[in-house]
């Protein structure tokens, strides 16, 4: 049996507690800089990240581990397609255009889009992802040749518009 004085025994007792709070407001994190909700939006699992949300987690925690600092949740749901997930996150104040540090930016879209995962690149951008005008927009980083898959969400958000100003034509016509 270890046997401490009283005053190490209170201090040794608080930085237990201490990180059990931490873990409970999202700062532990692993050595990617991953927090719990980060892992259970990598993994798809729904349960878990409704379970750390309703806790208190952040939806838009950033990880600062060494790579793609600054990825949050939704990066790392949107990558592995999870949509419910995605649907989950964005309920609870996810930002659809976050953006990891460092020169690339990459967004939710550009990992969905790199993975050539389409359900995910369709429902980030039928839920108001950005997308630039043109394609071939520089202020869109990364460039499209980071993303080949960005060439179909383009395919997409054209389809969508045309759905929609299609379905606007025909409500003005059956107003006529």
């Amino acid at each position: 049996m270890l046997i401490m004085p009283h005053e190490e025994q209170a201090g040794f007792a608080r930085r237990r507690l201490s990180k059990r709070r931490s873990f409970l407001h999202g700062h532990d994190t692993d050595d990617r800089g991953w927090t719990p909700l980060h892992i259970g939006a990598r993994k798809g699992n729904l349960r878990e990240v409704k379970r750390l949300l309703n806790e208190g987690m952040d939806a838009n925690v950033a990880a600062l581990g060494p790579k793609l600092q600054g990825i949050t949740p939704l990066h790392l749901a949107a990558e592995g397609g999870h949509l419910r997930v995605m649907d989950v996150l964005l309920e609870h104040g996810a930002n659809i255009d976050s953006r990891t540090k460092g020169a690339c930016g990459w967004t939710p879209l550009h990992l969905a889009a790199k993975e050539r995962n389409k359900e995910a690149v369709r429902y980030l951008v039928e839920n108001g992802a950005f997308l630039p005008a043109d394609i071939n927009d520089t202020r869109f980083n990364p460039p499209v040749h980071y993303c080949p898959g960005l060439e179909w969400a383009y395919e997409e958000l054209k389809r969508l518009q045309e759905n929609s100003s299609s379905s606007s034509e025909m409500s003005y016509s059956s107003e006529n």
